[in-house]
């Protein structure tokens, strides 16, 4: 069952998310290792792989708010973490899907780090207090990218279909 493993409150800025002195990496691949950097704690946990992958970071409303930087989004999606806000910032919703990055809308969500979350497509419950919350759905085409994977991944499988290769 995935655990809470980070919680932030309101308008955390994609400079809060990864920091815009590590603009000059911009590889997936590299990007993950300064996810949250000023956040030391957290950062320490994610670099020595401590986070299991599917892990929750709850947060407050706009989420992802600030710049458009598309590494806020990868260097999330590098340590396969599911983000649950109350809301997000529409061009960080939009990077994040498009990288396959997987983002939760719940409005009312209350959890704090430790407690564990059974996520379904309507609802997020909290086990460990007993409540309940309801999930505002992504359009089905962003879930759909999502659930490929991001865009490249969910255009390759199109395009398979298309041709009868999938």
């Amino acid at each position: 069952m995935p655990q809470v493993v980070f919680t932030l409150g309101d308008d955390v800025s994609t400079d809060a998310i990864y920091p815009g002195r590590f603009m000059a990496t911009v590889l997936p691949t590299e990007t993950p290792q300064f996810a949250f950097a000023d956040y030391t704690d957290f950062n320490t946990r994610l670099k020595a792989k401590q986070v299991p992958p599917g892990s929750v970071v709850v947060a407050g409303a706009n989420f992802g708010c600030g710049s458009s930087r598309e590494q806020a989004a990868s260097t999330l999606k590098g340590h396969e973490l599911t983000i649950i806000a109350r809301g997000y910032a529409r061009i960080f919703l939009q990077n994040s899907a498009n990288l396959g990055l997987r983002t939760i809308i719940c409005p009312d969500i209350d959890a704090a780090d430790g407690h564990e979350l059974e996520i379904s497509a309507t609802e997020v419950a909290n086990k460990t207090t007993g409540r309940t919350f309801k999930v505002v759905p992504l359009p089905k085409a962003r879930q759909d990218i999502i659930d490929a994977g991001g865009l490249i991944a969910y255009t390759r499988q199109r395009l398979l279909q298309k041709h009868g290769k999938a």
